[in-house]
């Protein structure tokens, strides 16, 4: 994909200068998304939006995730061993070492960590969501914690600090969460916990 030019579009049917342009574009582009971002596009078994926000953001580089032994991947919050292992297994494989050479040649950046500039009032706090909250995607929801400094864990524990109830919740993180007394809120209150770092009254 990023060894294509304009000239190659161009002899393909049905490509016009013009879209053959955004295409390069759109292209280009891509080799800057967020490293946080480029982990989830690798498609490492088990490694998720807020596990490689956190990465990125410990780490900083590609480079360095790499270099990492599986102790101080797995000392990263939401990571674990299962994570730690599975990322240190895709990276030896000689197959993606290949990947991760071709896009390095042809430019991608590796480094590249979006600072949030979101308040960090939700620092220490483990927060997981449930179903589907309004206004937000999964991902936007997950984000929109760990950007925070929160972290998003996948399952309900006597450390959680809330359940976030969107449309059609897991029943399962419902009853743990009202066996262990975790506070439970709604969209709504999601908002107001993003805003403040403090649960609704």
């Amino acid at each position: 994909m990023y060894s294509l030019t304009i000239e190659k579009l161009l002899q393909l049917e049905g490509f016009a200068e013009l879209s053959a342009t955004n295409l390069l574009t759109a292209i280009n582009n891509s080799k800057k998304r967020p490293l946080a971002k480029l982990l989830v596009g690798l498609g490492i078994k088990n490694l998720g939006p807020a596990a490689s926000e956190s990465l990125a953001r410990r780490f900083g580089s590609l480079d360095a995730i790499i270099a990492a032994t599986p102790e101080q991947l797995s000392e990263i919050d939401g990571l674990g061993e299962v994570i730690a292992n599975s990322i240190t297994k895709w990276f030896k494989d000689k197959s993606h070492q290949a990947i991760i050479k071709k896009f390095r040649s042809a430019g991608v950046e590796f480094g590249n960590v979006v600072v949030s500039t979101a308040p960090q009032n939700l620092v220490g706090k483990a927060i997981v969501v449930t179903g589907t909250v309004e206004g937000f995607s999964r991902e936007g929801a997950q984000e929109a914690i760990t950007s925070r400094g929160g972290k998003c864990p996948g399952s309900v524990s006597a450390k959680t600090f809330a359940l976030v109830v969107g449309d059609e919740p897991g029943a399962s993180k419902l009853t743990k969460a009202e066996s262990l007394k975790i506070p439970i809120i709604d969209s709504a209150g999601f908002l107001i916990l993003l805003e403040t770092g403090e649960l609704p009254n």
